[in-house]
């Protein structure tokens, strides 16, 4: 959680080279086009690369699916004279991905980890191929590529066949804001299509970088929701009169857990001057339920393991992913690279800790609900009974936290051999990644809507104390989209609304102007 950008500082344009990225690198993917380019030693590798590759087929050795058949049909030896053929095949073939397509920003980074591979030179394909597919990015001519279809293992196959037809002329992309045949746009965008050579078809349709784009996409996301629920927290705890006392240094420093320490410090740093807080020192009241005061043991658990998922990403955006490797002139070797197994358990992982992000705000939300006796009416409504208040917005969270149960259950532990047994464990990745998406848009919304009781009950409390040094700063964006003094009314557009601003990042940044956030 140390990694910090400015929208305003991003990239613009990125180099295909042997460099390190990291996650945070590809936020401009997600924002709209970019430029790419091609460094002179990523060209060296991938010449080098080929050398060995042509140099192998000249001497008339086997070589997996450049002269013999694909998965189960491996050991069927193919003529010389139909290799380029083959790898047309193989790539109209295994272009049979169904659904809604991936977005727009998911394609961008495919196609941009799909070249940091060859940059490596370890695949055997031209040069030309990689200047060809740098030449159709830079002019944001991007491949319709189906969400459904692979199982993260013998490369995300389906996906990266739909990304290759392009290459060829065939299949559908966007161009210039619409869907267009690939033979059209090619045409409006003077490119031209090219003939594969030997690999080259087999090299575009394995590897990871499909299960790894969607995973890069939920950790930009999961960034903001961490923040996110933090923030939701530390509103709540105040305008429920709970203790800011729980959340100071000297006690999480007891325990080993950063994420946790880095959560405590925050809600301590947003309930800061706050004289709600500061109005009930002295009360009666023991202590507060775990949703409130064990907030940091659970968003910091949250946070742990997206620091491991983190890791993990990052490894397999600097990772080679393609099958098979090619070292040098004799070592040419069919291994298995293409599994996501590593991205499949670290987005399993994250389906289940933001879950938990979710099902611990349903619980404030709740509590809420109740009343608190003296302070706040149930419901956080003026005039409970014939107003409902906020009563189904809760029902509302209630329904998203129960989905995420469902969502949470592991795509990794399940498995069904594919290509007729050859494959006979996958990861299931893109599935854990895509369930992960629709966790974190539940999730969203519930933290919205617990910003926005947490906002009522702020404008029902009597007297005129202030709120915190960050929790002020919430308030004055809440009080922008939710018509607090109305009472009941539709409450739909008010949670898309705030929910829009978390998942912008822009609550984030607005807060960070005024306080440094972990």
């Amino acid at each position: 959680m140390n990694e910090k950008w400015s929208i305003n500082s991003l990239m613009s344009s990125f180099l295909v080279s042997t460099k390190k990225y990291s996650y945070t690198d590809f936020l401009p993917f997600f924002l709209g086009p970019v430029k790419i380019s091609l460094s002179k030693e990523s060209e060296k590798n991938i010449k080098r690369s080929q050398k060995y590759l042509l140099h192998n087929l000249k001497e008339n050795r086997s070589i997996y699916g450049v002269n013999t058949g694909f998965g189960n049909l491996s050991q069927i030896i193919i003529d010389s004279d139909d290799i380029e053929k083959l790898q047309i095949n193989l790539v109209r073939s295994h272009a049979s991905g169904i659904g809604k397509p991936l977005g727009l920003g998911v394609v961008r980074t495919v196609i941009f980890l799909k070249l940091l591979t060859f940059a490596k030179g370890y695949s055997g394909v031209s040069l030309e191929l990689v200047k060809k597919t740098i030449q159709l990015f830079n002019k944001d001519v991007l491949p319709v590529i189906p969400k459904k279809g692979s199982v993260g293992a013998s490369g995300d196959l389906a996906p990266l066949g739909h990304m290759a037809l392009v290459l060829i002329g065939e299949g559908e992309v966007f161009f210039e804001g619409k869907r267009l045949k690939t033979q059209l746009a090619l045409k409006k965008a003077k490119i031209k299509p090219l003939s594969l050579k030997p690999k080259e078809g087999l090299s575009l349709i394995n590897g990871t970088q499909v299960s790894t784009a969607i995973a890069i996409k939920t950790l930009l996301d999961g960034r903001n929701l961490l923040f996110s629920a933090d923030i939701a927290g530390a509103l709540s705890v105040e305008n429920s009169f709970s203790s800011r006392k729980v959340f100071q240094k000297r006690i999480h420093d007891l325990k080993q857990h950063p994420g946790q320490r880095m959560s405590a410090k925050n809600i301590y740093k947003l309930l800061n001057k706050s004289e709600i807080v500061h109005s009930h020192n002295n009360c009666s009241k023991i202590q507060d339920p775990y949703s409130f005061r064990c907030i940091p043991h659970v968003h910091g658990a949250s946070r742990d393991m997206f620091s491991n998922a983190v890791n993990i990403v990052n490894n397999e955006i600097n990772s080679v992913s393609d099958n098979p490797l090619i070292f040098d002139e004799n070592l040419i070797v069919s291994s298995g690279h293409f599994h996501a197994e590593h991205v499949a358990m670290a987005l399993d992982s994250l389906a289940f800790s933001f879950s938990e992000l979710g099902a611990i705000s349903e619980r404030r939300i709740h509590y809420f609900m109740k009343g608190i006796q003296g302070k706040i009416p149930p419901f956080v409504c003026k005039n409970p009974g014939l107003d409902s208040g906020y009563m189904i917005a809760h029902v509302t969270s209630t329904s998203l936290a129960s989905e995420n149960k469902t969502l949470s259950h592991p795509a990794s532990v399940d498995s069904l051999p594919t290509s007729g047994g050859q494959e006979d464990l996958v990861s299931m990745a893109p599935w854990a990644g895509l369930k992960l998406i629709q966790i974190q848009k539940n999730v969203n919304r519930i933290l919205a809507i617990e910003l926005i009781v947490a906002g009522a009950a702020n404008y029902l409390i009597s007297s005129n104390l202030k709120s915190g040094q960050g929790t002020s700063k919430v308030l004055d964006i809440l009080k922008k989209c939710c018509s607090f003094r109305k009472g009941d009314r539709s409450l739909t557009s008010e949670i898309e609304s705030v929910s829009d601003i978390l998942s912008s990042g822009n609550l984030y940044r607005d807060i960070s102007q005024h306080l440094t956030l972990e």
